[in-house]
């Protein structure tokens, strides 16, 4: 009896338990309950096609709305900008002596360190075939002993001041600086002037001089990219001064002496082709003054290098050179470009920035191109609660601010890296496309290239052109970020335009060009014209130049 009620009373206390169906069928009904922020998948009879599809929009509409935590920073929309701020820039001033020489500044006080540098408008386009490589030679043996100093005297003497002394020549123009601190402005001045106008050119350092440029000919021949652009010059420029090579020959590198040095400075380093520069923590009236004390040997001869070109101008020619040696294909395709002075040669800036570049070596992975305003300036922002999503959305944000061309190149894995180029001279240059591939890719890649470059001639997107000026005037700005490349800008634009072009007003020629100006100079330089090719490594699968010819222009009806 009383296990009984036992029993019974245990019944009554027990829970009733649900099935176990019932419990599937709810956490089932949650789970697919209907959500209007997720997309709706494909049907199951959709074809693998259908389904990659919607899986692309779906990712575009993410990219056409991003996240709005990631506006509150920056959008990812071009958009033009006030250039307010760059109006309190520093002035340039520049003054001419009787004999031609001009002397620039640009003052910032409070700065402690300046640059001063003598910028020479001579290069190696103005040697002849005999004495190609004199321009280079003279920059090694500048600093080989004065009637002054010796070689150990002049470097203890900068290196004492904890200076740097430095040069470098280039086809057009030739440039010898020092970055000091700003109480040894003074004695950069003079040494400057010392080296330039009295030089030894002692025979036993000639002879020593010598193997090291022959030396420094083999490495540069063992640097690809070098190799590259010399070649395109040759192909593009034959038979004129522009198609020479800086270094020159071996054979005249072997046959050059104190007398051609001698020659060359008195017939290129002359006062209306030099101007001294000084940038940083400077004075003008001071700078003026030691430069009148200083430089006073230099030859008046009123000879341009406008006579000079005129006599020997550059004539773009078509043509293909090949080197098969080394396990990558490096290749460059270019068009003839404008000159400086030539009103289209900022519209060929921008194309150069739309076109942009790409490296398989960089981070971030297929989608980043060259580094966009909007990128920068996310960084710039970055915040340490924030930075894990900043990462997270870099592929997105590339994706919209990357160029086309590095997208197709990058998305499909047919280069290492690309790369737009863009060389002004005296009267024309060179704008093109520069890439290195494997073997297998060659032909995919050179399609993508001239369908993009192309393309410019038929349609342009405004936003890509916003984005291109953006990118363009943020390279600008990042480029003249101290002293020595101030000086240096202010010394090559000097020796190009005749003066100093403000940055007011070179933005406001770049936020002039619209997608109408892009397709106009693109049909003036790129359609239906003659194209240069160099191209070194495996490359039995670039195609032919007339591929390349044929494909500056489209057939559309």
């Amino acid at each position: 009896m009383t296990i009984r009620q036992l029993i019974n009373l245990g019944r009554r206390t027990r829970k009733p338990i649900r099935p176990f169906t019932s419990v599937q069928a709810l956490s089932t009904a949650v789970a697919t309950a209907p959500d209007a922020s997720l997309p709706s998948p494909p049907p199951p009879t959709a074809m693998i096609y259908d389904r990659l599809a919607e899986s692309v929009k779906e990712k575009l509409k993410k990219l056409e709305h991003p996240d709005p935590r990631f506006l509150k920073y920056n959008s990812p929309h071009p958009a033009v900008h006030s250039h307010t701020d760059i109006l309190s820039a520093p002035l340039t001033r520049v003054t001419t002596l009787p004999n031609g020489l001009r002397i620039a500044t640009e003052s910032t006080l409070a700065s402690t360190t300046a640059t001063v540098g003598v910028f020479i408008d001579a290069g190696s386009r103005f040697e002849s075939d005999e004495s190609n490589g004199t321009a280079h030679f003279l920059e090694h043996m500048i600093f080989k002993g004065t009637e002054r100093r010796n070689a150990r005297e002049l470097e203890e003497e900068i290196e004492n001041m904890g200076g740097h002394l430095n040069a470098y020549t280039s086809r057009e123009q030739t440039t010898y600086y020092a970055k000091v601190m700003d109480k040894d402005v003074p004695r950069a001045l003079d040494i400057l002037s010392d080296i330039l106008q009295n030089s030894r050119f002692d025979e036993q350092r000639i002879i020593r001089e010598r193997d090291v440029i022959l030396r420094e000919m083999e490495e540069v021949e063992g640097q690809t990219e070098e190799v590259i652009f010399d070649h395109l010059h040759a192909t593009a420029f034959q038979y004129t001064p522009l198609g020479r090579t800086i270094l020159g020959p071996a054979e005249n590198v072997k046959s050059i002496g104190k007398e051609h040095l001698r020659n060359y400075i008195s017939t290129h380093y002359t006062a209306p082709r030099t101007v001294v520069v000084a940038s940083g923590a400077v004075k003008h009236e001071d700078v003026v003054e030691e430069v009148k004390k200083l430089f006073t040997k230099l030859s008046p001869n009123p000879t341009t290098t406008s006579e000079l070109v005129a006599k020997e101008p550059a004539i773009f020619t078509a043509q293909r050179m090949l080197d098969d040696d080394i396990p990558l294909a490096q290749f460059a395709v270019a068009f003839e470009g404008a000159s400086w002075t030539d009103p289209d040669s900022i519209a060929l800036m921008v194309m150069q920035s739309m076109l942009g570049s790409w490296n398989k070596n960089a981070g971030g992975g297929k989608h980043m191109g060259n580094y966009s305003p909007c990128y920068i300036l996310m960084v710039l922002s970055d915040s340490t609660e924030d930075f894990t999503f900043h990462r997270m959305h870099l592929l997105d944000l590339n994706l919209l601010c990357s160029s086309e061309l590095a997208q197709r190149v990058g998305i499909n894995e047919i280069a290492e890296s690309m790369m737009a180029f863009n060389t002004n001279y005296k009267d024309t240059g060179l704008f093109g496309v520069y890439a290195v591939a494997k073997p297998d890719c060659l032909d995919d890649l050179a399609y993508a290239i001239m369908y993009e470059i192309t393309k410019l001639c038929y349609r342009v997107s405004e936003a890509d052109v916003v984005r291109a000026r953006n990118q363009l005037k943020s390279s600008l700005l990042l480029h003249i970020d101290g002293t020595s490349p101030v000086a240096e800008d202010i010394g090559r634009q000097l020796l190009t335009y005749g003066r100093r072009i403000p940055y007011a007003e070179l933005f406001a020629r770049i936020d002039a060009v619209d997608a109408s100006t892009v397709k106009r100079v693109a049909n003036r330089f790129i359609f239906d014209r003659d194209v240069a090719i160099s191209a070194v490594g495996p490359i039995q699968g670039l195609p032919d130049y007339n591929w390349f010819r044929r494909r500056t222009y489209w057939l559309r009806y």
